[in-house]
């Protein structure tokens, strides 16, 4: 089996510009929902790096502390139903209050579905956390810069589907 095709980003596109008409794919409440999330993490992560990907199930802005997706450490992720907040190693972080969600071996996550969440202190420790638990220390200075690391050709529609009418036969 292919792996998925991949596009090339426009020649001359800005990454911002990239990044926009990634968001703008989505509903326009779930599109602003997306860019305040994203604001609130670069806030809290002021020296990380942004990787972009907009993937066939979900668009997704990753966190790290360098270009190298292996090495972050948590990304928001959006589908047609709603944002998230995965925490890439959740399962080893500690998580008192039980909010973090999923059965895998590695990822859990946090639904966002406000900002909400983003501002709890429990979850600004579970970032925290993740952030100490890097294997690669976050720099100390520079500021957030964005990367556009994959686009797929094929994707999952972003927006939910219209509900239609039932006609009537009487």
């Amino acid at each position: 089996m292919n792996p998925p095709a991949e596009s090339t980003p426009p020649s001359g596109a800005s990454v911002e510009t990239q990044l926009a008409s990634f968001i703008n794919k989505f509903e326009p409440a779930v599109a602003a929902h997306i860019r305040v999330c994203r604001a609130e993490l670069r806030q809290l992560l002021p020296h990380a790096v942004e990787m972009v990907y907009d993937n066939y199930n979900f668009f997704v802005i990753g966190y790290g502390p360098n270009e190298r997706a292996s090495e972050a450490i948590l990304s928001i992720a959006a589908a047609a139903n709603g944002v998230g907040l995965a925490f890439l190693h959740g399962a080893t972080l500690p998580d008192p209050l039980g909010l973090l969600q999923g059965e895998g071996k590695q990822n859990r996550f946090i639904r966002l579905p406000t900002l909400e969440p983003l501002r709890n202190p429990a979850v600004l420790a579970l970032i925290q956390s993740a952030v100490a638990q890097s294997t690669t220390p976050f720099p100390s200075s520079g500021g957030v810069y964005t990367v556009i690391k994959s686009i797929s050709a094929k994707q999952r529609p972003r927006r939910k589907p219209a509900k239609t009418a039932k006609s009537s036969t009487r």
